[in-house]
């Protein structure tokens, strides 16, 4: 724990101007049509949840731009997509509702936030709108919208996120599989290792959807 720890709000606001009526004044109820046009164009979102507890967590969803369907000024559909199935996010839905999302664009270095409730939900209807490949989601995220407003574009310019300068050599890290292998005790050997890594990249292809 930091030995210096600010506890109250009231303390922290004294380290730090007023903000601004901008920045007061931004935040909408509503998806505005600069906001749906935003969210149209994002193929990538994370999505802050918490469990009935207080346990924090982070999930990114990503898909082709447009695949958070927006229903009306006042909310979203999040199709569900294949993953580890640790179900995280839809727990904590489930027994939390508030959750915060931030959508980027490649090549933008604005963001979009979007707080509101969610609900997970296998409505056939809502699922017919997931469908890619003839395959749909088994369960959405239906999120009524409580706050959305821009974000600028401050931290993505320090960053350099987009910057084909800034991109690192993938090969500076081991595979996904090969550190999991390391982090759970898994197999040492490196035959083993390799088939390992070819098996996760095929299934990366065959379990997208």
């Amino acid at each position: 724990m930091a030995r210096r720890a600010i506890r109250d709000e009231a303390a922290l606001r004294t380290l730090f101007p007023p903000t601004s009526e901008m920045a007061t004044r931004k935040v909408l109820r509503r998806i505005d049509p600069h906001a749906a046009a935003f969210i149209a164009r994002s193929p990538f979102l994370t999505i802050g949840t918490q469990s009935s507890e207080g346990r924090a967590d982070v999930s990114p969803r990503g898909d082709a731009p447009g695949f958070v369907r927006v229903l009306d000024e006042r909310t979203l559909l999040i199709p569900d997509r294949p993953g580890n199935r640790r179900l995280d996010t839809l727990s904590n839905v489930i027994a939390n509702p508030a959750l915060g999302l931030l959508f980027l664009i490649p090549g933008f270095d604005e963001t979009l936030r979007v707080n509101g409730r969610g609900t997970v939900t296998d409505e056939p209807a809502l699922l017919a709108l997931t469908e890619v490949g003839g395959r749909r989601s088994t369960v959405a995220i239906h999120i009524v919208v409580e706050e959305v407003f821009l974000h600028c574009a401050k931290a993505l310019r320090r960053s350099r996120l987009w910057d084909p300068a800034s991109l690192q050599d993938r090969a500076g890290m081991p595979s996904l599989m090969r550190m999991l292998l390391d982090q759970t005790g898994g197999t040492t050997e490196e035959a083993e290792r390799a088939r390992l890594d070819a098996d996760l990249e095929r299934r990366y292809g065959d379990t997208m959807y």
